[in-house]
């Protein structure tokens, strides 16, 4: 009986740099880097600038991709820094 020669797949890198990174991550990274204050000034939405909080952030952004974006953008942004 022949063997089967199967190879794992190659390990592949993404293109994308915020492969495995989760929104939650990216939100309280800017947040203890930036404050609830300066992410309100820079992308202004009521969750950052009214009573805020993580997990009405975390709703709003999943929710709103343009805003969303606004927030991967700036943290990409920082990273090049």
């Amino acid at each position: 009986m022949a063997e089967c020669s199967v190879k794992p797949a190659p390990d592949k890198k993404s293109k994308d740099p915020l492969h495995g990174i989760t929104l939650e991550d990216i939100l309280i990274h800017m947040l203890k880097k930036h404050g609830w204050g300066k992410l309100g000034r820079v992308i202004p939405i009521r969750c950052f600038l009214y009573d805020p909080s993580v997990k009405s952030s975390l709703i709003f952004l999943r929710d709103t991709p343009w805003a969303r974006k606004a927030l991967e953008d700036w943290y990409l942004h920082e990273l090049k820094k």
